[in-house]
């Protein structure tokens, strides 16, 4: 009977061993690792690796990143997400690169109860967006930024250039709703798709216009074509863009054409150059040096550092998360302490998130930067 005791005893200690492998938090991780968006998706690659190699545990659980490339592709991007849930049977998704791939993840993880956490801005209203937190500032408090700096510099009008999507209409919205209240009439609404070769023909439209300023409304390296546009138009006034522009892609294709460009970005950017007292340059400033560890280089872009950002309040999360992962009930669980979030310092902004807003930043995310001879400088 001893022997048959010690032996049950063996068996249940592996079985223990084997389940505690299985109970390993999964992430499944979607980002546009080529296609047009790649400019982005790339760097957010780099970010969250650099975030796991820094702490690849949370709570004793080893981690499990599962990455897959949705090739800028939203139908990609929604397929991925099904996948990573039903067959990977991840506890949470991040990602991805672009707006309309953001949404149709979005729509997976709402379905199928699983909690995302976007690096990219995704605004879904009511119940349907209570499963998709999001990290990188709401575009109204970023343009807001940008707005109040145009009103500053004596901005009147300003013409509106931007994609021919949901980025290009989150932005134009945001822009409209600020720039009413500052006073500034907007004076021009052109698109173009991010796969265009040529906006010449919108840009005649804008200069033809004669606006005080120009607001691009796009990201990545796309976002230079209106720049480059103006340039060749031989247009002078101010140029504003969005925090979809920061990233060395962009700044090497704009060259001389985006000298003096303002656009809103999180503290990250500038981080060296914040006061000590910010309690943001801390975090900066390890990310910085977590990156520099994985890639063999300091990040150039703001991009980066939102899916840092995305795992640090993963990891905070899940540290107060009970239960077993894998489980319907785990993802719930993750999804509720995510949401219960409060003042999380990142390196984008300090997170707090509640039930009807699942945007966690406020205005201490928000810094505004020029183009300085290829540099981004902090605008005081």
């Amino acid at each position: 009977m001893k022997k048959i005791s010690r032996l049950g005893l063996a068996l249940l200690a592996a079985f223990s061993t084997v389940g505690a492998a299985a109970a390993d938090l999964k992430i499944g991780f979607i980002s546009s690792l080529s296609g047009p968006v790649a400019a982005l998706g790339v760097p957010y690659e780099k970010g969250i690796r650099a975030a796991i190699a820094e702490r690849p545990e949370i709570g004793g659980r080893k981690v499990q990143l599962i990455v897959l490339d949705d090739a800028s592709d939203p139908t990609t991007a929604g397929r991925n997400a099904r996948k990573l849930v039903t067959e990977d049977k991840v506890d949470v998704l991040i990602g991805t690169s672009g707006v309309p791939g953001a949404m149709a993840i979005a729509s997976v993880a709402r379905e199928l109860n699983t909690p995302l956490i976007s690096p990219t801005p995704v605004t879904i209203p009511g119940a349907d967006g209570a499963w998709t937190v999001t990290v990188s500032q709401p575009f109204p408090l970023m343009v807001e930024g940008v707005v109040e700096r145009m009103q500053k510099s004596g901005v009147k009008t300003v013409a509106f250039i931007g994609f021919s999507d949901a980025l290009g209409d989150l932005a134009y919205d945001s822009l409209m709703k600020s720039a009413a209240t500052a006073g500034i009439k907007v004076v021009a609404n052109e698109r173009y798709a991010r796969t265009d070769s040529s906006v010449a023909g919108q840009v005649l439209k804008i200069v033809a216009a004669r606006p005080d300023a120009v607001f691009a409304g796009n990201s990545g390296t796309p976002g230079a074509l209106p720049y480059l546009a103006l340039t060749e138009r031989g247009y002078k006034g101010k140029i504003y863009g969005t925090h979809g522009l920061i990233n060395a892609d962009f700044v090497r294709v704009g060259g001389a054409a985006i000298e003096g460009l303002q656009v809103p970005s999180g503290p990250v950017l500038v981080a060296d150059q914040l006061p000590d007292s910010n309690p943001i340059k801390k975090v900066a400033m390890g990310f910085r040096s977590a990156y520099q560890k994985v890639n063999g280089a300091v990040p150039t872009d703001a991009f980066s550092s939102y899916t840092y950002d995305a795992y640090l309040l993963l990891a905070d999360a899940a540290s107060r998360t009970k239960g077993e992962p894998g489980t319907p009930q785990y993802r719930t669980a993750l999804r509720d302490a995510i949401v219960g979030t409060k003042e999380l310092v990142g390196t984008h902004g300090v997170y707090t998130f509640k039930p009807d807003d699942r945007y966690g930043s406020d205005k201490r995310g928000v810094v505004i930067v020029q183009m300085n001879k290829g540099q981004w400088k902090l605008v005081p």
